[in-house]
């Protein structure tokens, strides 16, 4: 005989289900157990115990006369009662416990299916809500499975699995499974009913996050970090500001002898970082993220939302950097001549 204890002991455990869900399914799924067999459960108690596994069922009957039974759901004949509890006398109430066995193999087949895959769906259900509530957190996973365009890591914290796809790697990330992988959540879906949990390491936020795990002060919100453009893999621009006169941010996120950024240059693939002090002023803005180039003269286009930088011929070439790196800073990308 089928056992639905069984299916709860399997899933009572389960990390994504809270207690109370658990108990409010569990309860559902019995209570429509006995409206198929009975035609009510208004006469039923069903008491579930998350703690051990297992759940009671009690039909509740009022004690009446023999003979005088009117309505066979609500209420029971003294010698019937009595054949329960010889101690139960006429007008109290009768608590018969049921067996799960009771209800039938068939009716506990389709039960047990049902709560299965009730059990299942709120699973997903908290799943998807749970890291939808932890976009833009950092994520350490197992590698787990390499696949052509994508790798499914399985979360150290929750056992879930998570996809990071190739477009979201790292130039020069190369993973074999049981490696460690580290990134940020950076998207939350469900497609056909399932829930998709992208990781990424090229997003700027997976910076940012590194950057706050090294530097205090970041964590502290002494030092705010204004905006960050990265190539990934190669070359990244971050920019800082101190709300303390006494902390400089660039220092401070570099740390001594670089002792703080050097370990996020070796987690993004030696990828350049540099930190420049944030500032409202668009052109020593556009010439501190141009370093080390030497800027002769900066012309703003307010309308277009451009900036022409002019420059030496020798001085070309720095501005520019490899794979035109430097000219995709914010504000916006400035024309250089």
């Amino acid at each position: 005989m089928v056992n639905l204890v069984d299916v709860f002991s399997d899933f009572k455990t389960g990390k994504n289900i809270d207690r109370p869900t658990m108990v409010r399914v569990l309860e559902d799924v019995f209570r429509t157990l006995i409206k198929k067999k009975y035609g009510t459960d208004d006469n039923f108690d069903v008491i579930v115990n998350t703690n051990k596994g297992d759940l009671e069922i009690w039909r509740v009957r009022e004690v009446v006369p023999d003979g005088e039974v009117t309505n066979e759901l609500a209420q029971v004949s003294v010698t019937e009662a009595q054949a329960i509890d010889e101690s139960i006398d006429i007008g109290e109430e009768c608590y018969e416990q049921l067996s799960i066995e009771d209800f039938g193999r068939r009716a506990i087949m389709a039960a047990r299916q049902t709560l299965v895959s009730r059990i299942m769906e709120l699973e997903k259900d908290e799943i998807y809500r749970k890291y939808s509530e932890h976009v833009g957190a950092v994520v350490v996973g197992e590698v787990n499975q390499i696949m052509k365009k994508e790798i499914l890591v399985l979360d150290d914290e929750t056992g879930n699995e998570i996809v990071l796809p190739r477009t979201e790697m790292i130039k020069g990330d190369y993973y074999r499974k049981g490696d460690v992988v580290k990134g940020i959540i950076k998207k939350v879906e469900m497609n056909n009913n399932v829930p998709f949990i992208m990781l990424s390491r090229t997003d700027p936020g997976f910076l940012a996050k590194l950057l706050e795990a090294e530097v205090p002060e970041i964590e502290d919100g002494v030092i705010e970090i204004k905006n960050i453009v990265r190539l990934p893999g190669e070359r990244a621009k971050v920019a800082v500001e101190s709300h303390d006169e006494r902390i400089d941010p660039v220092g401070a996120c570099v740390g001594m002898k670089g002792s703080r950024i050097h370990g996020i240059v070796r987690e993004l693939r030696n990828e350049n970082i540099d930190i420049i002090n944030y500032t409202t002023n668009i052109p020593l803005y556009i010439q501190r993220s141009l370093t080390p180039a030497k800027i002769s003269n900066i012309e703003l286009d307010n309308e277009r939302k451009r900036a022409a930088v002019y420059l030496d011929a020798d001085q070309v070439s720095l501005a520019i950097c490899k794979a035109g790196s430097n000219i995709g800073w914010p504000p916006n990308s400035p024309v250089l001549k």
